[in-house]
């Protein structure tokens, strides 16, 4: 027993009051208060890679929204035929020599000959083929028996203009409109016909065989063979002296003549047709921009530089509406601009992502709302009642989920898409068992807090059973389940990629096209054109990393036993 004779004794007086009489009352908080909102918010702001991750969410989202709105260019109205697979080009950037959007092309190993074509080509239409040369190397060759140095250059070109002459057959009508084209803008789109006659020996031109002979419009110089060879003969300096290499030996190089088709050359053929527009320099009247064709004469055979064909179409489909496609086309000169290049269906990769984008996020954001929706319903009765109802519920979640997913789509795509269409099939399919990971996240959530305090006052008040389970415990949730939510997105999108890049079910008839369709199709041109296959990916990966930071920095924020720890 303890000796309280030990302890001093406090004297009475100390015993008083500290507050006789006086009124009592909680202080006025000296800070703002916040809700749960505002509370989350700030704890996200000061994630820093989640809230660069939310910029670049945003402007993945907005590219997705406006690129489809402000663009000219449709992915099915212009696809175009000739410009497949072609590199990023931008005229007025090209022009400044910075070696990027220039349509630069790399040709290996192009002998003299060659690149004597090009330049010749560039000759005739103006529009230089040749940006620059890489390198050169000269190696010894057999030449007809004699040795001589060839020379083998490594050019980079622009694929734009190299795409040179086209030939088709068009209306009477058409053939007119181009021709005031040129009068009007003064860009020379007709160019002097050029027959097989022209290309082959003479002695082909009353024979069955030249049918057979393939044309090629971009010859537009006289060769001596089938073969498409031009004529060689002894180079000579400004003294008439024959050129020789350092081992003694003659130089070959190629001398080219023009040779378009008139029609007094050839009087047998079909009728010229009227021909009233600008010429090209040096034409004196005589040769021919054009052919009849049919038995009615109602058509017209053209040979046409393509690049500037490009403009007249662009201006004939858009020029004239007033839209905002016509606009943009205006600013650019309605020649081609592709900021990203083109895809191996002709389709522009700046617009085609976008368009892609859109449809991907549209459709991951209405499954991931649905799924939540439904899965917050099922976990929430499965969590909070328990027992049996939970057992039951339990198993029919485990059937769904042990069918694997390209199964359903495969089954879905099958049966239904007949009916509801491949987009609805495709939306069905991720519903039919999409929503099982969200609802064993709320029911495990709901195991957690059911037996909270509050919870059990609540309870005690007599709130009813939908107003604890979602007034009460699901708020608590919230941060696992936004989290989950905003991972289900980038997952959609994953699955639908995949499944479109494996050829599984084809979106592109109702999106036009999508990311897995543009990666598909890029693949297949890899090596010709590897920005097809580039673009589309670094979107899809830029999307599907910003999306996992954004919702690393989302849990944390909304997860509620860190509330006001900041």
């Amino acid at each position: 027993m303890t000796n309280n004779a030990n302890y001093q004794h406090i004297p009475q007086e100390k015993f008083e009051f500290a507050q006789l009489n006086a009124d009592i009352h909680d202080k006025k908080l000296q800070t703002k208060s916040r809700g749960y909102l505002q509370d989350a918010f700030i704890r996200f702001k000061k994630n820093k890679s989640s809230v660069i991750a939310a910029w670049i969410i945003g402007f993945l989202f907005l590219y997705a929204l406006v690129v489809p709105i402000i663009s000219p260019y449709s992915v099915v109205e212009d696809a175009d035929p000739v410009y497949k697979s072609y590199p990023p080009y931008v005229e007025f950037i090209a022009d400044q020599g910075w070696g990027i959007l220039d349509g630069g092309y790399v040709l290996e190993s192009q002998n003299d000959r060659q690149v004597r074509a090009l330049q010749l080509r560039s000759q005739e239409t103006g529009l230089n083929i040749i940006i620059n040369e890489i390198s050169k190397e000269t190696i010894p060759e057999k030449y007809r028996g004699e040795d001589i140095l060839v020379t083998y250059t490594k050019l980079r070109i622009n694929k734009y203009f190299l795409a040179g002459m086209k030939s088709q057959t068009v209306s009477l009508e058409e053939y007119q409109n181009i021709m005031d084209f040129q009068n009007d803008t003064g860009i020379q789109v007709l160019y002097p016909v050029v027959l097989k006659a022209d290309v082959y020996p003479e002695k082909l031109q009353n024979s069955t065989e030249l049918k057979d002979m393939p044309q090629d419009h971009n010859i537009w110089y006289k060769v001596d063979d089938i073969k498409g060879t031009v004529k060689t003969e002894i180079v000579r300096d400004e003294n008439n002296s024959i050129v020789r290499d350092e081992n003694g030996k003659a130089v070959r190089e190629e001398v080219i003549e023009p040779a378009y088709a008139t029609s007094t050359k050839y009087p047998n053929m079909d009728a010229a047709i009227p021909y009233e527009s600008q010429r090209i320099e040096g034409d004196d009247g005589t040769y021919l921009y054009g052919i009849k064709k049919g038995a009615n004469g109602d058509s017209v055979q053209i040979r046409y530089c393509y690049f500037n064909y490009y403009q007249y179409k662009q201006l004939a489909s858009k020029g004239s509406s007033g839209s905002l496609a016509a606009f943009v086309f205006s600013l650019f000169g309605n020649k081609p601009f592709f900021l990203m290049g083109t895809n191996s269906m002709g389709q522009d990769l700046f617009t085609a992502i976008g368009v892609g984008a859109r449809f991907s996020i549209i459709f991951a954001i209405l499954v991931s709302a649905i799924n939540l929706f439904l899965g917050a319903i099922y976990g929430a009765i499965q969590g909070y009642y328990g027992g049996w109802i939970d057992m039951i519920l339990d198993r029919i979640s485990d059937i769904l989920s042990n069918v694997p997913m390209i199964v359903v789509v495969t089954l879905f795509n099958l049966h239904l898409a007949s009916k509801v269409g491949s987009v609805g099939a495709f939306l069905l399919a991720f519903i039919a068992t999409g929503w099982i990971g969200m609802s064993a996240l709320v029911r495990k959530q709901f195991y957690r807090f059911k037996s909270m305090e509050h919870v059990m006052a609540a309870r005690t008040l007599g709130a009813s059973d939908w107003r604890l389970m979602f007034k009460h415990i699901f708020p608590n949730s919230l941060g696992t389940i936004v989290t989950s939510c905003a991972l289900v997105i980038p997952g959609v999108i994953g699955s639908e990629t995949s499944l479109t890049y494996l050829g599984i079910i084809d979106l592109s008839s109702f999106a036009g096209t999508t990311i897995g369709t543009l990666m598909e199709q890029g693949q297949n041109d890899i090596q010709a054109a590897p920005h097809a296959m580039l673009f589309p990916s670094i979107f899809f990966a830029l999307l599907m990393i910003s999306f996992n930071l954004f919702g690393n920095g989302l849990r944390d924020a909304f997860n509620p036993a860190t509330r006001g720890t900041e």
